[in-house]
């Protein structure tokens, strides 16, 4: 499965190429890049809305039918199939939608985590070559061993170490240019908050993680009417564990990886401002129930698609020649 993830990352890690050989900065290739994306899945996040909006709709008449065939489990399951091809709404059809994103957000993590094999693409003679050098550890079954690997390549004094182990001089030359690219604001996003303690500005990452998770967590739940002291048991310590659990891996990884959380979850929630505002689910559920009305209409009527009503000057001219006969 990882490894799906990783060649996912290796294609997107093409754009976040150039996009930081357009800024030369790394941090600013990850918002552009995470822009990007947010944007592309935006389609998908509304249509999941609108099945969500579709399913919410047939809970009523589901619910009806359970209870009139409370004792009769297959006839249950075949008339509530029958009200989902009756109202044209597939049970499956938020699935997909939901788990698209999923894929393309851990691609996306692959590509900003992994930046010499995804982003530079080097060859796996040249990763090999790198592994040679004392102090420098790059493998797969490590995740954060690339960019721990880059993080000494932001000294100058040890790209000649490139130069000994007989890298080509294009190679080095980028890897050189994308290890000085990852100074952000001040910020060494390469640099691991955990090592270099509370008195580096890199400790704001880990918890910029915790405001903006939490933070959207909670806005969001009043947005829908749900505020946190509403919910129950463990699913309140949950809405408050994972923004934690974030925190805390943020400050046990480079920069990089904390920073990309951020900025993802921050274009997140502004698509969830958006969608709320114009795509509610009780907006949607109405547009849908209209749409439905109208399709059953039409469909009573028996009208075909290709009918033309006969105008009133015509009806008119046709009446008036039967009184004649």
């Amino acid at each position: 499965m990882f490894t799906v993830f990783n060649f996912i990352g290796s294609i997107f890690g093409y754009v976040l190429w150039a996009i930081f050989w357009v800024f030369q900065n790394f941090g600013v290739a990850i918002i552009v890049f995470t822009l990007i994306f947010r944007a592309i899945l935006f389609p998908s996040s509304i249509k999941q809305q609108r099945s969500m909006a579709a399913n919410a709709s047939l809970q009523a008449k589901q619910k009806e039918i359970r209870e009139k065939y409370a004792n009769n489990k297959a006839k249950q399951n075949e008339e509530i199939q029958k009200l989902y091809e009756k109202e044209g709404v597939s049970p499956m059809s938020g699935c997909a939608t939901s788990i698209f994103p999923m894929f393309i957000m851990l691609g996306i993590y692959y590509a900003v985590v992994r930046p010499l094999s995804n982003v530079i693409h080097l060859s796996a003679d040249a990763l090999s070559q790198i592994n040679m050098i004392p102090g420098v550890y790059v493998t797969q079954n490590s995740i954060y061993s690339e960019m721990n690997a880059l993080h000494l390549f932001t000294n100058p004094a040890n790209v000649d170490l490139l130069i000994n182990q007989g890298l080509p001089a294009k190679e080095i030359h980028e890897i050189h240019n994308l290890a000085g690219g990852f100074n952000f604001l001040g910020l060494d996003l390469l640099s691991i908050p955990k090592e270099t303690g509370f008195t580096s500005w890199i400790i704001i990452i880990p918890i910029l993680c915790l405001v903006t998770s939490l933070g959207s967590q909670i806005l969001t739940m009043r947005m829908q009417g749900n505020p946190m002291q509403s919910q129950q048991g463990c699913m309140k310590y949950m809405m408050l564990l994972l923004p934690l659990i974030t925190v805390y891996i943020s400050y046990i990884v480079p920069g990089a990886v904390g920073f990309y959380w951020v900025w993802s979850t921050i274009f997140g929630f502004v698509q969830t401002l958006l969608i709320n505002k114009f795509y509610s689910a009780a907006h949607m559920t109405a547009r849908a129930e209209a749409e439905h009305v109208a399709l059953l209409e039409l469909k009573e009527a028996k009208v075909p698609y290709d009918y033309q009503p006969i105008s009133a000057p015509a009806q008119t001219k046709q009446t008036t020649t039967k009184k004649k006969k």
